[in-house]
């Protein structure tokens, strides 16, 4: 999809929606706070969204919906979740529910499912065990092989839809011995299951997500057809892997739509509410504030944008990107907001205000991102594992750095998206990385054409992703060493986790400095700016090096200039030039 169809399309969603101010809009704040308050599903959200057609942009073409690209899902997810994230995500896990056989189904089972999906069938993705965590290949649940399919008896927790769902995709055992062969992945149909062979389990309470249906569920010797197993036999850990890679990637739409929207409300109140003589937005301090979690905000969709193109454009390095992409965005966005929560003051108690409700909400949401499908020391130790050595002195190939052009210039068509082809184990290629000094080449060529302090910016901005470059190399010999000097044990050190984190805050300054040169002229309006681009790249320095923060004012001010438009012209805080339904704030005494 081009970016002028995606941008019609995320407008006419958008203008389908209406303000999320106005009570008498269809998913309202207001309403959001009321089943947010309750713990009562979504239910009424989720109808809204279908009978827009939302689902059908999560359902491959071939097979009856309307999805060709990942990311036109990804971006609508993103809009969804500015209002509710809640509601995003119980859209988001029928959706992963059916990633298994979007992945690995016939083209019987494919149809049957998006058949069934439009006709209003919820799924839900049963992996996790209470006692097992993350670890999925510790799962006890067992699928006994007799004529004509299995027996499934185990207990699934902490799932989403668990409850509501009418399809659970499980992942179980059917091999004693385990290992990578032995699991598979199976449909199962509540509604054709005996009475009390399916037993849902009680919800669990949340701090997040609080109308979320999280529960569990308890197979019997529950009989699973085999025309129901999804995949082959003994494929279910590579099936369930590769449909990790798809969550970790998209469920970043759920970070930016909350911290959207926190930016929004804390930018209405800023511009409109005065203290000592000044509006709020006029105070240094707060400006800086403002201006760094603009950025931070900029850099996440940077980085979010190469992983979600980069499942189609480069699948065979997606273990890389999914975790980088899963590990730094929510950790990095749960910061910013909370550094926007000293702006707003006391205003972020006020349960009831009209306008500072939902940011609460959105500020108990977002931490969700952090934990869903896969977590911190997950995603981690999937990138310390592939931390190679140093960089090679010779420049990339022609096909490394295509790929790179092509992932980050958002108007370049993608290739047909085959979740099959994404490989579980990059072995430490990143082209994102590799291909960094042609990203800052192309930097300084932006520059040369650019006039006045622009000019100015970009050089600089050039010089920090130098800098950036550096450190990567830095960062590769130190792993390099650690596994020379720990042998096995380095995987699991403390310093190796360290440095995967220095890796992936530098994964997201490259990916911002290679989405400004190769959508520069994709994406018109605001952006590129010399001055956003420096901030966004300083800030991915500052989560590991002693770099100074911007202390030029002239940058701020360009920053806020930046972010004040967007902010006026309702806007997405984005690349995109993404138009949102918003009221000018005025309405009332709220302030």
């Amino acid at each position: 999809m081009t970016v002028d169809n995606m941008i019609e399309l995320a407008g006419e969603l958008e203008a389908y929606l209406g303000d999320p101010h106005d009570d008498a809009s269809r998913i309202p704040f207001s309403r959001v706070l009321r089943l947010d308050e309750r713990e009562q599903v979504p239910h009424e959200p989720l109808h809204v969204l279908r009978r827009w057609n939302v689902h059908q942009y999560c359902l491959p073409d071939y097979w009856g919906g309307r999805a060709g690209d990942v990311e036109v899902g990804f971006h609508l997810l993103r809009l969804i979740a500015r209002r509710d994230p809640t509601t995003a995500t119980a859209l988001m896990v029928t959706h992963l529910a059916f990633m298994p056989a979007w992945i690995a189904a016939t083209e019987d089972q494919g149809r049957h499912y998006v058949s069934e999906i439009q006709r209003g069938t919820r799924m839900a993705w049963a992996l996790s065990e209470r006692g097992h965590g993350s670890d999925v290949t510790a799962n006890e649940t067992r699928a006994e092989k007799v004529p004509g399919g299995y027996l499934l008896t185990g207990e699934k927790n902490l799932i989403g839809n668990a409850t509501i769902a009418d399809v659970v995709t499980v992942q179980a055992r059917t091999d004693e011995r385990g290992g990578p062969g032995g699991w598979s992945v199976f449909a199962v149909d509540k509604r054709e299951c005996p009475a009390g062979s399916v037993a849902e389990l009680p919800g669990e309470r949340l701090h997040g997500l609080r109308a979320m249906d999280i529960s569990g569920v308890r197979f019997e010797g529950v009989f699973v057809p085999e025309h129901h197993r999804i995949g082959a036999q003994g494929q279910g850990l590579e099936i369930t892997l590769q449909s990790a890679q798809v969550a970790r990637t998209v469920i970043n739409g759920l970070a930016l739509g909350a911290a959207d929207t926190a930016l929004r409300v804390t930018m209405d109140f800023v511009t409109r509410h005065e203290i000592f003589g000044s509006r709020v937005v006029d105070i240094p301090y707060t400006r800086r504030q403002l201006a760094e979690c603009f950025a931070d905000l900029l850099l996440a969709e940077a980085v979010g944008t190469g992983a979600v193109r980069a499942l189609q454009a480069n699948p065979a390095q997606a273990s890389v990107f999914s975790s980088a992409v899963k590990y730094f965005v929510p950790t990095l966005l749960e910061r910013s907001m909370a550094q926007l929560s000293t702006v707003l003051g006391a205003r972020l108690y006020l349960r009831e205000h009209p306008r500072f409700g939902i940011y609460q909400k959105m500020l108990r949401d977002v931490l969700a991102a952090t934990f869903v499908d896969g977590n911190t020391v997950v995603n981690l130790k999937n990138i310390a594992v592939q931390l190679g050595g140093p960089p090679k002195d010779t420049e990339p190939d022609s096909e490394t750095l295509e790929r790179t052009r092509t992932v980050f210039d958002v108007d370049r068509p993608l290739p047909v998206w085959e979740p099959s082809k994404q490989t579980l184990f990059g072995r430490g290629r990143n082209d994102t990385l590799d291909t960094l000094p042609d990203g800052i080449a192309g930097l300084r060529a932006l520059a040369a054409r650019s006039e006045g302090r622009q000019r100015e910016w970009f050089e600089r901005a050039a010089r920090a992703g130098q800098t950036l470059l550096e450190e990567l190399r830095r960062v590769r010999r130190e792993g390099a060493e650690l596994r020379q000097k720990m042998g096995r044990e380095h995987a699991s050190s403390a310093e190796l986790f360290r440095l995967a984190e220095q890796y992936c805050a530098i994964n997201a300054g490259a990916a911002a400095i290679h989405l400004t040169v190769r959508s520069a002229d994709s994406l018109p309006g605001e952006l590129p700016d010399g001055a956003v681009l420096l901030l966004m790249v300083e800030r991915s320095l500052r989560h590991f090096r002693a770099y100074e923060t911007v202390t030029d004012v002239d940058v701020v001010d360009r920053v806020m200039d930046v972010a004040g438009d967007m902010h006026r012209r309702h806007r997405l805080f984005s690349h995109w030039r993404f138009p949102v339904a918003a009221s000018d704030g005025t309405a009332g005494d709220v302030w």
